[in-house]
């Protein structure tokens, strides 16, 4: 066991100290792999949140990181990476258990994490206003200045990366933050809590909260005492937040789902197009929300890919994220079940069970790798989130008809093409509605890249240096010289 959960509890790390849930609640937290409780994490309940955002913000308003020098405020970022990195062995085993991913995405999670601060780190001593010329009476000037408090609701499928990828720039920018963990997931995300504690982060400056997303999670962005929200998640989640924030009128970053579309074309490199359907639909059991969750294939290909799908997803190695395998666990049985069920309206619609279609007989959450075939754009399985090992195939006859098929879903998040053409890629990457496209590689990019959508998918960017802007507000200074 971790010396984290040396007596089986994740504790909520509350303005630099570690607390109790409120009155002793505990929640149970599940391993994916086994179906067994894995530890308990400390509820945080409405008296917890009420101290965290108490000392949110007399942080903010003693301004301990927005008004600290901003290659210290860098340095900062730089030690939180160090510490996160020296965490990472712990993080790793803990987030593996209770997420169901593999051992060693758990460690590049962890890593990742790091390589955000490290990024925003370097980026926190360059956030530059600048001048705006009106003549000889006058000296204007803008500068950017951080929200307050950030209030950031982490989902279950990357909490530590996710949450990361949010907390690095509102550092950086100087806002106060607090992190609301996923109650699926939450002990990893806890566990950061230690490194932010080693790096000396002010206290009040950020704290992590365990809870439910429809009691705390509903509280923390109702609360008038956040300047800012950031959700990653659901769309009915997320149109929730949004009703709450239209009340207090707070700023909002949304990543929402997706159904993401790769286009693929009669000359790709269809070995290259099985490397990325792998990781691009069957890693993480598919609960990513940038998945490649379509795959329209052009006619004169379309029955020789179906095929490479099928013994791809019918070859994978099953087993506990421990083991590093192919193929890991859905997060619960829940999330299961509702995969089960979108499946089953597949052959309704007039798809092909090709591989899978079925949970596995087996411990723990497992579902078949599945590849579904002859489907039909407008059939419920093309339209709606599954978030799961599962791929929807369609054939195509021309470059317009695919990109109409690509853009025929409410959802915006990314998109992908295949094709040797190089005119053919940027032609068609202009023309997908999406606010990235891979080409060639699915998951193509790095945290420098700017992710997000449009539509269903949200709105707002994260990643990269456009992501910082998210985070801080501008302000005009005018000054007359007149007299």
């Amino acid at each position: 066991m971790s010396d984290f959960l040396r007596d089986g509890l994740a504790r909520n790390y509350v303005a630099g100290s570690w607390v109790e849930g409120d009155g002793g609640a505990r929640l149970a937290v599940e391993d994916p792999g086994t179906a067994q409780d894995f530890a308990d994490a400390a509820l945080a309940g409405e008296a917890t949140l009420a101290r965290a955002l108490e000392a949110a913000r007399a942080s903010f308003d003693r301004g301990d990181l927005a008004d600290m020098q901003p290659s210290a405020r860098g340095r900062l970022l730089l030690r939180v990476a160090r510490e996160i990195r020296a965490i990472k062995a712990e993080g790793a085993e803990i987030l593996c258990r209770e997420s169901g991913k593999t051992l060693d995405a758990a460690r590049d999670e962890f890593e990742e994490a790091a390589l955000y601060f490290e990024y925003y780190g370097g980026v926190a001593d360059k956030i530059e206003g600048k001048s705006i010329p009106l003549g000889p009476d006058y000296v204007d000037y803008t500068i950017y200045e951080p929200h307050g408090v950030s209030a950031q609701v982490v989902p279950w499928n990357f909490p530590v990366s996710i949450a990361a990828r949010s907390l690095a720039p509102s550092m950086a920018a100087g806002n106060a933050t607090i992190i609301k963990s996923p109650e699926l997931d939450p002990i990893a995300l806890a566990l950061l809590g230690k490194a932010l504690e080693r790096a000396e982060v002010p206290a009040g400056a950020v704290s992590i909260l365990n809870g439910i997303g429809g009691d705390l999670g509903a509280r923390l962005v109702a609360s008038s005492a956040v300047d800012q929200i950031v959700f990653t998640g659901s769309v009915p989640t997320g149109q929730a937040i949004l009703r709450a924030a239209a009340n207090t009128i707070i700023p909002s970053l949304m990543e929402l789902g997706g159904k993401s579309a790769a286009v693929v074309f009669a000359d790709a490199d269809l070995d290259e197009l099985m490397k990325s359907l792998q990781s691009g639909i069957f890693f993480n059991a598919g609960q990513v929300c940038s998945a490649m969750a379509r795959v329209l294939v052009h006619r004169s290909i379309y029955d020789e890919v179906v095929p490479r799908a099928v013994s791809l997803a019918d070859g994978l190695k099953v087993g506990h994220g421990m083991d590093n395998p192919e193929h890991t666990p859905v997060i619960s049985a829940t999330q299961l079940s509702r995969i089960e069920t979108l499946i089953s309206t597949a052959e309704q619609d007039g798809a092909r069970i090709a591989a899978g279609g079925r949970r596995l007989e087996c411990e723990g959450h497992f579902m078949a790798p599945t590849i579904l075939a002859d489907v039909s754009p407008n059939a419920r399985v093309a339209q709606e989130e599954i978030f799961g090992p599962v791929t929807c195939i369609t054939p195509f006859e021309t470059e317009a008809e695919a990109i109409a098929m690509a853009n025929g879903t409410e959802f915006g998040l990314v998109a992908g093409v295949f094709t040797r053409d190089l005119a053919r890629s940027h032609r068609v990457a202009r023309k997908l509605r999406a606010g990235q496209v891979f080409v060639n590689e699915w998951f193509a990019g790095g945290i420098s890249t700017p992710f997000g959508g449009i539509g269903k998918s949200g709105f707002g960017r994260e990643k990269g240096l456009e992501a910082l802007y998210n985070y801080v507000r501008t302000k005009n200074i005018a000054i007359s010289l007149k007299g």
